[in-house]
């Protein structure tokens, strides 16, 4: 073959080879784009695709009367990407005065090797407004949840706290984390492998959040505010380390007042600064706005001490010997004792607060003077056992079924000594909290019917649908009888002159209910701090057809009796909640010469002797 022949052939040959790799190149290249074009574009969305979790709005938590307690609302947090920052010193010169930050400290941050860096969490919005007018490279805004107490903190204790992470950290933002939080949805982005947002990119809107269900308290935030107020005043005025007051709906149980306050420096407050503040853009995600709702000197309470705090109530506790004693039949109203000065019992020698010799007092005598001594032999002729029955009846030591984050059930005696029976029934060796104490004098004023106590009365759909929670069960614990004999005596507390809770009283409604005044136990050692006391006063009104209850508990107060200082912030309270619900008067009465609490501001009225 000829060498032109053989050049030929082989440029054929070549040629073909080329045609049949450009064949397949183009055979390969529609497989991948039109045939295969999906599974690629997979492949690559899979390399850039960030898939992030969108928050859930919070539900909110509302009063009785819908007036908002808690909500969410969006906030703008500061950031900074500190690879796009040139002059971190500069940086921080200008920026540290709009933050409140210190400039060595927001150098550190910016300086940081990090992409995403927060500079201040949740910050006001005039705030955000002046870092977005800066325009400042490498600085930028992003939203964040943040949890607002309208009304400065009122029932904090109560309605709880917030995590930075949005959780429920205590209160009932805690106990109904699940339905408050709602479901978090997701979204997907489209970012470089360095976490760089790339241009162009929409995120895809991905599985949306679900908002949470908000709660209905039983909560009146008016009569949540007077109780407080009242309450703080005497803090004050008393010089006491804190307070609780409980206002109840006798029929149905609702909680419409839980005031829960501790005097100034005594404990954490509940609630962080208002935002906007230097030290706030640091804060959790609760915050109330500065707004002053308590006296000066006092604060919202760490915790809900209405249903966490134990303490040994003294001689409101008298209710349980006096129920189960009518109830048996060991007692009548008039049935008469000889009461003497002291009375021994195994180690101890018990004595009424008020020393006196030997004299005859009946049982409504003996309630009426809170006689330790009386209320000791009432106990003794009703017996161990029908006495500790009518103690589990009442529902000490066992929990009040509101399931309360860190709700305490009380202490009850295990074991009974030669002297218990002198001190467990005038509120010694046990230990109630103030809604134990309250639910059973509510049953008192309930005919003797005991009524669970509520804290929600609804939930509260994202859509506004308000969906009713089950009313509150309830169950005899004292008899019809028995109880129509008690209410006169528990009367007789504050109208009698030498009754212990005259000032417990209220122009035109008849009160009824029991004082009690209490030493604090020695934490570190057998017996009592010296001079600490807890003052309490539990009762209800109008006495004879009662709509409200209510108990106040001040702990070491000057002076140190309930019914100088607790019986009177009783009187302040209820008195408005009497008026505030419209509940007709039920008595003329005559105003006494000794008016309000040492920091009170209710009326104070004693029935004359012969209308008592």
């Amino acid at each position: 073959m000829s060498p032109a022949a053989l050049l030929s052939r082989r440029s054929r040959a070549l040629r073909l080879l080329l045609l049949v790799v450009f064949a397949a190149l183009v055979i390969r290249l529609v497989m991948v784009q039109e045939i295969s074009h999906g599974h690629y574009a997979a492949l690559s969305s899979a390399e850039l695709t960030q898939t992030v979790p969108v928050p859930a709005v919070r539900g909110g938590i509302y009063d009785r009367n819908g007036e908002v307690l808690a909500e969410s609302v969006t906030k703008q947090t500061v950031v900074a990407d500190p690879y796009l920052i040139k002059d971190p010193g500069a940086m921080a010169a200008k920026l540290g005065p709009v933050l409140g930050i210190p400039a060595a400290q927001l150098r550190s941050l910016l300086t940081e090797n990090s992409g995403f860096v927060y500079l201040a969490h949740r910050v006001a919005d005039a705030t955000a407004a002046k870092v977005t007018a800066m325009n400042l490279t490498g600085i930028n805004l992003v939203p964040e949840s943040q949890r607002v107490l309208p009304d400065g903190g009122l029932a904090s204790p109560v309605i709880g706290t917030v995590g930075s992470d949005g959780t429920g950290l205590s209160g009932l933002e805690y106990q109904y984390q699940s339905l408050l939080a709602g479901q978090a949805g997701t979204r997907s982005l489209l970012e470089s492998p360095g976490g760089v947002a790339l241009p162009g990119a929409a995120a895809s809107p991905g599985k949306a959040a679900k908002p949470g269900t908000g709660l209905e308290l039983t909560i009146d935030s008016s009569l949540q505010f007077v109780a407080e107020q009242a309450l703080g005043a005497e803090i004050v005025a008393s010089h006491a380390a804190s307070g609780i007051a409980i206002v109840m709906d006798v029929k149905t149980g609702d909680i419409l007042a839980m005031a829960n306050l501790q005097a100034a420096g005594s404990g954490t407050p509940a609630v962080a600064p208002a935002s906007g503040s230097a030290s706030a853009a640091h804060s959790g995600p609760t915050y109330a706005p500065s707004v002053t709702t308590l006296p000066a000197g006092v604060t919202e309470a760490s915790s809900n001490l209405a249903l966490t705090q134990v303490y040994e109530p003294g001689s409101v506790f008298k209710l349980v010997t006096f129920s189960a004693s009518l109830q048996d039949g060991v007692i009548t109203p008039n049935t008469a004792f000889t009461v003497p000065g002291a009375l021994p019992l195994g180690n101890y020698v018990f004595h009424d607060a008020e020393s006196h010799g030997t004299e005859t007092l009946t049982a409504t005598q003996i309630i009426a003077r809170s006689s330790n001594i009386g209320t000791i032999e009432i106990t003794e002729a009703l017996g161990k056992d029908r006495f500790l029955a009518q103690l589990a009846n009442l529902g000490f030591g066992k929990p009040t079924g509101l399931n309360f984050p860190g709700e305490s059930q009380g202490l009850i005696p295990t074991r009974w000594t030669a002297s218990a029976i002198g001190s467990t029934p005038i509120g010694q060796d046990d230990a109630v909290t103030a809604q134990q104490l309250l639910d059973a004098y509510n049953a008192a004023a309930n005919g003797g019917v005991m009524v669970a106590p509520r804290l929600v009365r609804a939930t509260v759909s994202p859509s506004g649908v308000t969906t009713a929670t089950p009313p509150s069960p309830t169950r005899r614990v004292i008899s019809a009888a028995a109880d129509a004999e008690l209410i006169p005596m528990l009367e007789r507390v504050v109208t009698s002159p030498n009754g212990t809770g005259n000032l417990a009283a209220i122009d035109g409604y008849a009160v009824a209910g029991k004082t009690g005044t209490s030493q604090i136990p020695n934490p570190n050692a057998p017996g009592y701090l010296p001079g600490q006391f807890y003052a309490t006063f539990c009762g209800f009104a109008p006495a004879q057809h009662p709509v409200l209850s209510a108990v106040v508990i001040l702990k070491q107060p000057t002076p140190v009796y309930g019914g100088s200082v607790s019986a009177p912030v009783f009187s302040t309270i209820m008195e408005y909640a009497l008026h505030h619900y419209g509940i007709p008067t039920t008595i003329t009465a005559t105003p006494s010469a000794a008016a309000g609490a040492v920091g009170g501001t209710g009326s104070t009225v004693v029935l004359p002797a012969a209308t008592a």
